[in-house]
């Protein structure tokens, strides 16, 4: 018995469902402002997309321990988001704030080099709609304009505080255009690698299996028992003519986690 290729498979198998995800140092990859502060900044011109360097993702926050990448950002079907259509398609007001609960929410990503720390490269800044629609903003701003040339761009400031979010403390953070226009870098060698070498949003990211998610789910829908009676999920009848208000309940013969699979095995479903 070979004893190394056993210890392998024992770690193979003890890795969680989903993919596996290997330690690394994600602060090389990923920037965000770690303690109270001004940051100086610059947006530089994505590889991926040269007309616009900003990446919307759809994270799924509160179904699972942590949060979780919607596969629709890999052009993939969506357990989640599935349903939560199905849910939108009956008059039932519960069905549709739990379909609300149930959307990924969009995060927004942009390569950016920090000023001071050139030397780590190009990391990807997330931040949310508010500051999105800032940058968007000043992009359509004349006075402004492409703050990503590499010869006549913009800094930012970005500045940390300490403070209230959702209920809960952590850092909240503001931007603010330098009026100045400078070069991405004096050094043409290190602007080629700024514009070449940019780590990839989804390929730092752990991936889910749809049926992974689909499982997390159902999991989160019936936290107590995947067998328990419930008030949701199944067609109440094939002739729904959108005046009722419950056309989600369970029958009392089928468990929830019967009904729950019937609608991923319906083939009305769009996938």
């Amino acid at each position: 018995m070979d004893l190394n290729q056993i210890k392998s498979k024992l770690a193979s198998m003890q890795q969680p469902q989903g993919g596996t995800r290997e330690k690394r140092d994600f602060t090389k990859i990923f920037w965000k402002p770690r303690e109270e502060g001004k940051y100086q900044i610059r947006i530089v011109p994505s590889k991926n997309n040269k007309n616009n360097p900003f990446q919307e993702v759809f994270v799924h926050y509160g179904i699972n321990k942590y949060p979780m990448f919607s596969l629709t950002n890999w052009n993939e079907k969506d357990p989640i988001v599935e349903f939560a259509k199905q849910l939108r398609t009956t008059s039932d007001k519960e069905n549709w704030q739990l379909a609300k609960k149930l959307d990924p929410k969009m995060r927004v990503y942009a390569p950016v080099i920090v000023r001071g720390e050139e030397d780590k490269g190009v990391r990807m800044w997330e931040f949310g709609k508010e500051i999105y629609m800032q940058l968007l903003g000043i992009a359509d701003d004349e006075d402004y304009g492409d703050f990503t040339d590499v010869n006549e761009g913009r800094d930012f400031t970005v500045e940390a505080v300490r403070g209230e979010i959702a209920g809960r403390m952590g850092l909240k953070t503001s931007i603010r255009v330098k009026p100045k226009v400078t070069t991405l870098s004096e050094n043409p060698t290190q602007v080629s690698q700024f514009l070449a070498e940019q780590p990839d949003v989804l390929e730092n990211q752990r991936k889910y299996s749809f049926d992974d998610m689909k499982t997390i789910l159902q999991n989160w829908l019936n936290p107590e028992s995947q067998e328990d009676e419930g008030d949701i999920i199944s067609e109440k009848s094939d002739d729904f003519d959108g005046d009722s208000k419950t056309n989600y309940s369970l029958n009392k013969k089928e468990s929830k986690s019967e009904k729950f699979e019937k609608m991923f095995e319906d083939d009305d479903l769009p996938f």
